[in-house]
């Protein structure tokens, strides 16, 4: 799962005294980043094995701090912990914390089982990754869905050009995702890309919700 991830995102952003759509994407996306970041030093690995799957050749062998149960709850509750000190919201707080924390439940679907409750066996995971006519659809269903909602429960003086700008990359990222050259190996640029992706994103999604409010009622 890649841009299903965002789905929460973009959910919780039609919430009164959300956090922003920026912080709310980085937090779909948190403990990916914080994988990306561990990979360096390699405090956390993975490794290519090419048809692992028949979607994704990452074999993601070790990660207990980032997509362990317990390791996503604790980067939730921290990135929570942040937004508060940022906007002083609890609403915004919460909303970022769950945010975060749906990362795991969604992963959960598609991982073949490689993750953990606390960092040891059992592992867990539904393997999606293995059923592209199941993966594939699920993904743009979540998406578009929560788009929809975005757009719908939302709006901006100039309109809904900037979601649907958002909605041209998210489709493009995934496209590269699913049809695009894969790594032969790892190397730094798996951890470099999935960085670079992620802030790429954040920032669309900040500029896309920057300017819009809460859609007010019918006659309000």
């Amino acid at each position: 799962m890649f841009i299903g991830h965002f789905a929460p995102a973009l959910i919780m952003a039609t919430r009164p005294r959300a956090a922003g759509l920026g912080t709310l994407f980085v937090a779909a996306q948190l403990v990916d980043i914080g994988f990306a970041a561990l990979l360096v030093p390699g405090i956390e690995a993975m490794r290519i094995i090419p048809g692992i799957t028949a979607m994704n050749p990452m074999d993601l062998y070790r990660m207990p701090y980032t997509h362990s149960l317990l390791g996503t709850l604790i980067w939730a509750v921290l990135f929570g912990a942040l937004v508060w000190f940022a906007t002083k919201r609890r609403e915004a707080a919460i909303g970022a914390a769950l945010v975060a924390a749906s990362h795991w439940f969604i992963d959960l679907l598609v991982h073949i089982p490689d993750l953990t409750l606390y960092g040891m066996p059992p592992r867990f995971g539904f393997g999606l990754w293995n059923h592209p006519a199941i993966a594939m659809p699920l993904e743009i269903a979540l998406i578009g869905g929560a788009l929809a909602c975005y757009m719908r429960r939302t709006e901006a003086p100039a309109g809904n050009r900037r979601p649907w700008l958002l909605a041209s990359l998210l489709a493009f990222a995934q496209a590269i995702d699913w049809f695009g050259p894969k790594e032969p190996a790892y190397s730094l640029a798996v951890p470099a890309t999935m960085l670079f992706a992620y802030a790429l994103l954040a920032g669309t999604a900040a500029w896309a919700g920057a300017n819009r409010r809460q859609r007010l009622p019918a006659g309000a």
